[in-house]
């Protein structure tokens, strides 16, 4: 009997990126308007949902804020900052969250997968970084769909091979896409969230089974 599936949101499951995509909307915003925009504020539009995508959120703000610019334009200033010149960029940042042995152990029962907002490529290359013995298959970046989060679609096509799954998320939109799919929904919220208790209460409304502080606990809930 095949093991269910075990499906990861990336950032802020299985990596903190605090100083790493939060830092560069940050960034990106003061390059295109000058003007800075804290941790708080991105997190109201992540509670919001709909928001899943940095660089449409990062667009979305810059034109909000009265100046006109390209989108692509914006992705471009966006991944010179996150990737730098491959020794400076911000991904470097990124702190892994699970424990030694957690994954292993997991995978003893489940099937591992990723489904991201990232690119494909650049969720291979942080789980090889930080986990360069872990088998994650499929991984679902925002380039092997057409619709992306809260659509389900991610989480439909990992469902082709097997129909049991469950998704490990930290924003509204993994929650909605888990229902949209069927998939129950374990939410993660870091205690140091900007609007923790804000989150918690969204994932919870969305219908999370459980809310943890980080993917640690997941096998208390499993």
């Amino acid at each position: 009997m095949p093991r269910p599936f075990l499906v990861f949101d990336m950032d802020g499951v299985l990596v903190d990126v605090t100083a790493s995509y939060r830092d560069t909307i940050v960034q990106t915003l003061q390059h295109f308007t000058g003007a800075p925009i804290t941790h708080e504020e991105i997190q109201d539009y992540k509670n919001q949902g709909g928001w899943n995508d940095d660089w449409q959120l990062s667009h979305h703000i810059i034109t909000k804020r009265g100046v006109e610019v390209k989108f692509q334009e914006v992705v471009d200033h966006f991944q010179h900052i996150f990737h730098g010149n491959g020794t400076d960029g911000l991904i470097l940042r990124e702190r892994w969250m699970a424990r030694e042995g957690l994954l292993e152990r997991l995978a003893e029962r489940f099937q591992l997968a990723v489904f991201t907002g990232r690119l494909c490529w650049e969720a291979e290359l942080t789980l090889q970084r930080f986990a360069p013995g872990m088998v994650f298959k499929p991984i679902v970046g925002m380039d092997s769909v057409t619709h992306h989060k809260p659509h389900p679609e991610g989480l439909l096509r990992i469902l082709e091979e097997c129909s049991e799954a469950w998704y490990v998320g930290d924003t509204v939109d993994d929650a909605r896409c888990a229902k949209a799919a069927g998939v129950p929904f374990v939410g993660i919220a870091a205690p140091g969230n900007p609007r923790y208790d804000d989150l918690v209460a969204a994932l919870k409304g969305e219908g999370a089974k459980a809310v943890l502080d980080d993917i640690n606990g997941l096998e208390s809930v499993l």
